[in-house]
């Protein structure tokens, strides 16, 4: 049986699994013959769940089992997890020796499925892949690679390498790019430390052509010569007939990335044009050196030295008790102009693709952009050899050798306020997020984020329109500290649908105790200006002005022309600022802010623009040295394993009228 703690608990065993199977069998074709009884190993569930399920109540005992496997097969296909997971508790204890290794893969499958990735790991180190059938090894070294989340391992190597035979036609070079990705994001330290088998030729292979390629990649002529010597000594390796797709592509092995000639992708027609334009104006300063880089980071002092887009980081001589400013210091040279040549594709005309190819065509050496999240899916299935820094990134990452990917996003500020959050030591976060698709968004990042630091529930109290926290100040109602926890996939998963409903699981009583307001001791508001400046009066009408609750905020209210009795409402709140906007880069910031008509949002974008200049030059860096950092405009810049790039801001606090650095 699986663990308890993925079972249906409480509404989830109040549904028995010969309910879930009437409803399914009702849906399905009514026939007046039992079907021939298949194996489980030959057919994975390729008919409907709900076929499989009449054909298991029709069933003998002897059979019936068989059926039942197959059914769960079929509702892990169809993405219904729970009723798979009903299902599955439900199997009888006496199964053949073939019938339990089905139940051990699945158990590793739905352990997949509910992001648990060790408990998969575990349950598949248990299991002799010797002893399975063709069909199921495909199973098996499917689940060893979905378990280790693509990170790159000898384990994960070792998986790839025993899926290869099982593969045909476009799996089966799909599985030596994925071999080959793999073996580009091991680390030299990995590298250096691995301990392989004396019969694990073909691994053995594959190693020495990952050194050839990391040796040579600077010479073109090198490397195909490198390539062909070892193809001679590695003839069985299934990379001597079928190469890496990355390797038969000149542009991706020439060397490290060049910014010789760029490929700007942007929409400069449509909505996003302005957003695009703004960018371009931003990379396009950078690149000609028209601005200075960004400062070293800026400790309080500078930033009460360095000119600001909240004069209040400049003490106000008009506030009681104000100190003076120390004087303003003078910004940095400009850097350097560069030769490279730019060289923008329009995507709002031409399909991404179109435009890849034509830059492939015209000879670019990296690809800026594109700026949109469908086009970013786009290029990350479009097998391109060009490196890539895209402008965004898609819902789900996917580690590809020759992308990073740059956005700012409310996710991105989300996960940068968990982090901080938790660096003060709060343990019970509240978010007050707008009643729609940002709200989900940033509900969604901060609680995977706070996940991962080792935090548990995260509630959220959704807010409307700026009339309805208006009728709640004229009402006196005020904003209590209290919300529902944050439904994560660890949390949807003991959830039940049935007949399109969910019902979610039953709360804990850590839930029941959190959501009653008692133990928030933090709150992170994504909210504009104005609607914080009724937001937060209204959180002190409800808890009085000595809530032990600390206010967060993110840059959404962060407004340069705030006067000074905005800045005593706000009184103890910390917010998130780009290190431009904060006084990390003053000559940047008056030129952005010149160019954007003062418009702080675009603003942010024109720094984007600058620091993905700055990004491209440092690709190669980014992608394959872990650990590697930028100082940026838009933040500390640092790369993931997946190259996303990850941006750590400065935060800054209302005291006493005065807007400082938070300490």
């Amino acid at each position: 049986m699986l663990p308890s703690n993925v079972n249906l608990s409480k509404v989830g065993r109040c549904l028995p699994v010969l309910i879930a199977a009437l409803i399914f069998a009702g849906c399905a074709p009514h026939t007046s013959e039992q079907a021939p009884l298949p194996s489980a190993s030959q057919d994975k569930g390729t008919a409907g769940s709900a076929w499989y399920l009449q054909q298991m109540q029709q069933s003998a005992d002897d059979s019936k089992s068989q059926w039942q496997l197959l059914a769960i097969h079929a509702l892990l296909n169809e993405g219904q997890l729970q009723q798979a997971v009903s299902l599955f508790d439900t199997l009888p204890q006496n199964l053949s020796e073939e019938q339990q290794r089905e139940q051990a893969l699945l158990r590793a499958q739905i352990k997949i499925a509910q992001h648990d990735y060790a408990a998969a790991a575990a349950v598949l180190d248990k299991i002799n892949p010797s002893a399975l059938d063709t069909n199921q090894q495909k199973i098996y070294y499917r689940a060893v690679i979905d378990a280790s989340q693509n990170k790159p391992s000898l384990a994960l190597l070792r998986a790839y390498i025993a899926e290869e035979p099982l593969l045909k036609g476009e799996a089966h070079q799909k599985n030596i790019d994925d071999i080959w990705q793999a073996l580009t994001l091991l680390t030299p330290e990995q590298m250096n430390t691995m301990v392989i088998n004396a019969d694990e030729n073909t691994l053995q292979g594959w190693l020495e052509l990952q050194q050839i390629w990391s040796t040579n990649r600077a010479d073109a002529d090198k490397l195909k010569s490198g390539i062909q010597e070892w193809q001679i000594r590695y003839p069985n390796n299934p990379g001597a007939t079928s190469l890496p797709t990355q390797l038969t592509q000149p542009q991706a092995v020439s060397g490290p990335a060049s910014v010789e000639k760029i490929a700007l992708l942007l929409p400069l027609n449509g909505q996003a044009s302005l957003f695009a334009q703004t960018i371009q104006h931003g990379f396009d300063a950078a690149k000609n050196g028209a601005i200075a880089p960004p400062a070293a980071a800026p400790d309080h002092t500078a930033l009460d030295a360095a000119p600001s887009a909240y004069p209040a980081l400049q003490p106000d001589a008009s506030v009681a008790g104000a100190a003076v400013s120390n004087p303003v210091t003078s910004p940095a040279p400009p850097g350097p102009q560069s030769g490279a040549q730019i060289k923008v594709y329009d995507t709002s005309s031409t399909p991404v693709d179109q435009a890849l190819a034509q830059a492939q065509q015209d000879g670019a050496t990296l690809v800026v952009g594109p700026l949109l999240k469908n086009e970013v899916d786009s290029i990350v299935t479009s097998n391109s050899p060009l490196n890539i820094l895209a402008l965004n990134q898609p819902e789900t990452v996917q580690n590809k050798p020759n992308i990073c990917y740059f956005a700012l996003s409310p996710e991105d500020e989300a996960r940068d306020a968990a982090q901080h959050i938790w660096q003060q030591n709060h343990r019970m976060p509240l978010l007050l997020i707008p009643s729609n698709a940002l709200g989900d968004r940033v509900a969604k990042a901060f609680a995977s984020e706070w996940k991962t630091l080792g935090g548990g529930t995260v509630l959220q109290q959704r807010f409307g329109s700026i009339s309805d926290l208006k009728r709640g100040i004229n009402s006196g109602s005020g904003i209590a500290l209290t919300g529902t926890p944050v439904i994560t996939p660890d949390t949807a998963q003991n959830s039940v649908t049935i007949g399109g409903l969910t019902i979610p699981a039953p709360p804990t009583d850590d839930q029941i105790m959190a959501s009653n307001g008692g133990n928030v001791d933090a709150v992170y508001i994504v909210a504009t200006s104005d609607e914080i400046g009724l937001i937060k009066p209204m959180i002190t009408m409800r808890t009085g002005s000595r809530s032990a609750a600390q206010l967060y905020a993110s840059s959404r209210s962060a407004q340069a022309s705030s006067g000074p009795d905005f800045r005593l409402e706000m009184e103890g709140l910390q917010f998130s600022e780009i290190p431009m906007l904060s006084g990390g880069n003053p000559q940047l910031m008056q030129q952005a802010l010149a160019s954007v008509n003062n418009d702080y949002s675009l603003a942010r974008l024109y720094a984007m623009g600058a620091d993905a200049w700055s990004l491209a030059n440092h690709f190669s860096e980014l992608r394959q040295t872990p650990g590697y950092s930028l100082k940026g405009n838009t933040g500390q810049l640092s790369a993931s394993a997946d190259c996303v790039i990850n941006r750590k801001l400065n935060w800054l606090q209302f005291t006493q009228g005065q807007i400082v650095p938070v300490s």
